[in-house]
């Protein structure tokens, strides 16, 4: 399983600014000399990042044949929406119904391991408000050697504040190492997540 992909788009790290010309016009680049006024080159100066931009079209054909395999569960015929739009929200809609019972299980599955702390909302009946990204402390361990002990067994998990330090801090975990975040995503299965169970057992 991996950490927290969701805010990563499941591709490369790349970014996309849109704006109205009129008022990229306006905007001042701070960019070599020799670079172009006019936007966009303005604000894209030397060679582009040619790898990350066919990263960004593969995720993009992923979430398509998503749409088109797995998002047939629902009448979309008064969503307003057509082609590539509508096959995008039919695979965004099929990865959300699978993570709600992704969290569901993640949450109990942590919850049955002695020692574990959730910090974050459990309360089943409102996974809606959340992603099956979850961050939990084990009593006596520290979250470094908790990631540790799980990479040996195969999962892939942080440790830390993930950047996050005024909620560690305000937590009472930051003199602690933080707390340990797990993230499964729409391809990992109930099976893993079992798996995944047993391991912090054993470690606790």
């Amino acid at each position: 399983m991996n950490c927290a992909p969701h805010y990563k788009f499941f591709g490369p790290h790349g970014g996309a600014l849109y704006g109205r010309l009129d008022l990229l016009n306006e905007l001042t680049a701070y960019k070599v000399r020799p670079a172009s006024n006019e936007p966009p080159y303005k604000f894209e100066t030397g060679t582009q990042n040619h790898e990350g931009i066919s990263g960004v079209l593969g995720a993009l054909e992923y979430f398509e044949w998503l749409g088109n395999q797995f998002g047939a569960s629902q009448d979309w015929s008064e969503s307003g929406l057509t082609g590539r739009r509508l096959t995008l929200k039919k695979a965004l809609s099929a990865v959300r119904a699978y993570e709600f019972e992704l969290s569901r299980l993640v949450i109990q599955t942590i919850q049955s391991v002695p020692g574990a702390r959730i910090y974050g909302l459990t309360d089943l009946k409102r996974l809606e408000q959340r992603l099956p990204t979850v961050s939990f402390t084990l009593e006596g361990r520290e979250p470094r050697k908790v990631a540790e002990l799980l990479a040996k067994e195969g999962f892939y998990v942080w440790d830390g504040n993930y950047y996050a330090l005024a909620v560690t801090e305000r937590l009472g975990v930051e003199n602690k190492g933080g707390m340990v975040r797990v993230g499964p995503v729409h391809y990992n299965t109930a099976e893993e997540v079992t798996r995944f169970g047993e391991a912090l057992k054993k470690i606790a």
